[in-house]
């Protein structure tokens, strides 16, 4: 054996593929239970010359995207610097889902970017109201197909660090095929190589597009908690809240009945959205139920 260090390219169960530095490919397991470990992560290993590893440490990570609820986590990708979300016209999506995958952005300090795909489809210019109030928020919505190559996609990529999610259905994987089409393949690749089933439902893979940017393709997710993020983490990634955080009467206020809340106020003024606040005030009791679960 022999140590090296590399990136997590693929993770299934406590299997991962890791594109070592040197070049070579290893097929690793985990050394120990104590730790978890994501596509994206710089990791140690001992490799021996067939190709097969441990990995025996995890280097320190920039940025960790993951869910989670008041019970368990599960990570999606570390050392991301934005989070693609995907939307379609069909199957039908969840907006709130769409606005917790903000949430998750703003709370590590990555980029968020709307995807609606299958712009092709008929009932696609019926997607444009819901995509609005993201709009208003500041974030970009990329409109594409990725049937037709999603080339409005590829510049939003460039020097990025990305992770894409979304619901099952969406087109994730059509669209990773669209932007790299050596893609497929490596999808077998891994599979073997991992012993795993269909990628789509079992399998995070990360693409390398250049020296400087990657992109990975999660499983579909119906859900998206997170419970993890404490009462003030949670606030300030409400980039509409954050000239009123600090501003409230009471410095513990929760922004529902108390008097003297400037978020309310704001409500009052019409220049918050009443759902925005709802979603915020349903984050709050789940980290709040997760950390008496903990405690």
């Amino acid at each position: 054996m022999t140590a090296a260090t590399g990136l997590v390219t693929s993770t299934h169960r406590r299997h991962y593929a890791v594109a070592l530095d040197d070049g070579r490919a290893a097929f690793c397991v985990l050394r120990g239970r104590a730790r978890t470990i994501a596509c994206g992560d710089r990791v140690e290993v001992d490799v021996s010359p067939n190709g097969d590893g441990v990995i025996i440490d995890v280097l320190p990570r920039t940025t960790l995207c993951y869910r989670s609820d008041a019970h368990r986590e599960k990570l999606i990708a570390a050392n991301v610097t934005q989070i693609l979300g995907i939307v379609a016209p069909d199957p039908p999506y969840d907006d709130e889902l769409v606005h917790r995958w903000t949430i998750a952005a703003e709370s590590s300090g990555c980029r968020f970017v709307l995807v609606a795909n299958k712009s092709d489809l008929p009932g696609f210019a019926a997607l444009e109201p819901r995509l609005a109030p993201v709009v208003a928020l500041g974030y970009p919505v990329v409109r594409t197909s990725a049937r037709n190559h999603a080339r409005e996609l590829a510049p939003m990529l460039e020097g990025q660090r990305s992770v894409l999610i979304g619901q099952s259905g969406m087109g994730k994987s059509t669209l990773i095929n669209a932007l790299l089409p050596d893609a497929a393949a490596k999808i077998g690749e891994i599979s073997a190589a991992l012993h795993t089933g269909r990628h789509t439902t079992t399998q995070t893979t990360l693409y390398p597009i250049d020296a400087n940017s990657w992109v990975v393709d999660s499983p579909g997710m119906q859900e998206f908690g997170l419970a993890h993020l404490d009462a003030e983490h949670i606030a300030s990634a409400f980039v509409e809240l954050r000239p009123l955080l600090g501003k409230c009467r009471f410095r513990n206020c929760r922004h529902d009945s108390e008097p003297g809340c400037a978020v309310q106020e704001a409500v009052e003024r019409g220049e918050i959205k009443p759902w925005r606040v709802t979603l915020l005030r349903q984050l709050l009791a789940d980290s709040a139920r997760r950390t008496r679960t903990w405690a």
